[in-house]
């Protein structure tokens, strides 16, 4: 039988998915395509590799015990046959998309096409919304580098630490709670609105208020910060956000920022991708490029403020 190596990397999709479907999108070709070369793989290896278990299908034993050697094979060949590429950024052409937290593309994401167009003009850029819920799209290689605030489980997920950043308390001009020192009573009597994609209208500053024995009064709960940030200036609504997102748009928004009047731990900025995308130059270039405009933007006041982060999230 003559081998076909194409059907590595068919393999190696279909076991870091488990799925014909998955495989299929995550190579950009037909679920048919995929099954066929399911069954090819299968024949070769003379094994089932992937069996149906209810509506979801599991590896064998040979696949589990082959899946690590399979996807070291595939970046071997992914290295050898592109190591002699040199990359030509005025020449390149590629649409990365770069899925983000709505504060940081509200806050740098202009910086960050900008600094693409200019170093690399053929690249487009996409800049889709947040999911509310926890996607596998960077695992399908529908998502080519993603934001978080917390470092990724799954071992196949890259990451790379930002920086850090404080919460601050962000209010109109002529607030009351401009008007002397913010108290901890004050701040905790005030009217709050909260930043949830999931409409959830408390965080991890209500469970340190309730440890003090205080409680704070949440009258909404917004979507994004974006959002939250629009009300603020004609409102008495109390933000809690990230102190790099606010000084983004504290003159223009006329924002007047307070120091937050508890501790809270900073709160980590982590670049995410996957592994399949270690040795990609034109990759590469671009996390180091996000990296780099994110720590222009996000410059620190101070040594313990580095990054944004993300209050309320999912």
């Amino acid at each position: 039988m003559q081998l076909d190596l194409n059907l590595l990397t068919a393999l190696d999709a279909l076991l870091e998915e488990g799925s014909v479907a998955g495989a299929a999108a995550r190579l950009h070709v037909t679920a048919p395509a995929m099954s066929r070369s399911l069954g090819r793989i299968r024949k070769a290896t003379g094994d089932q590799i992937l069996v149906r278990t209810g509506r979801s299908m599991v590896p064998t034993p040979r696949a589990l015990a082959l899946r690590a050697q399979v996807h070291a094979l595939v970046q071997q060949a992914h290295q050898l046959l592109s190591a002699q590429q040199e990359l030509d950024l005025s020449a390149l052409e590629r649409v990365f998309t770069v899925r983000w937290h709505d504060a940081l593309i509200a806050a740098c994401g202009t910086a960050l096409i900008t600094a693409v167009h200019r170093q690399a003009p053929g690249v487009q850029l996409r800049l889709p919304a947040e999911s509310g819920t926890d996607t596998p799209e960077l695992r399908r290689g529908e998502v080519d580098l993603e934001s978080s605030s917390g470092r990724p489980a799954l071992a196949d997920i890259r990451h790379r630490l930002v920086g850090h950043d404080q919460l601050v308390v962000a209010v109109r001009p002529g607030h009351p709670l401009t008007e002397g020192p913010l108290s901890l009573d004050g701040y905790a009597a005030a009217q709050h609105l909260t930043v949830s994609r999931r409409g959830r209208l408390r965080d991890p500053v209500d469970d340190a208020l309730a440890a003090l024995g205080h409680e704070r009064r949440v009258v909404a709960a917004g979507p994004t910060a974006a959002f939250a940030l629009q009300l603020a200036p004609t409102t008495d609504l109390v933000l809690t956000l990230p102190d790099a997102v606010t000084r983004t748009a504290r003159d223009r928004l006329g924002l007047i920022t307070l120091p937050l009047p508890l501790q809270m731990p900073t709160i980590p900025l982590y670049l995410l991708w996957h592994q399949r995308y270690d040795d990609d130059r034109a990759h590469t270039w671009l996390r180091d490029l996000a990296t780099e405009t994110l720590r222009a933007l996000f410059a620190p006041t101070s040594a313990s403020r580095q990054a944004v982060t993300f209050p309320g999230g999912r």
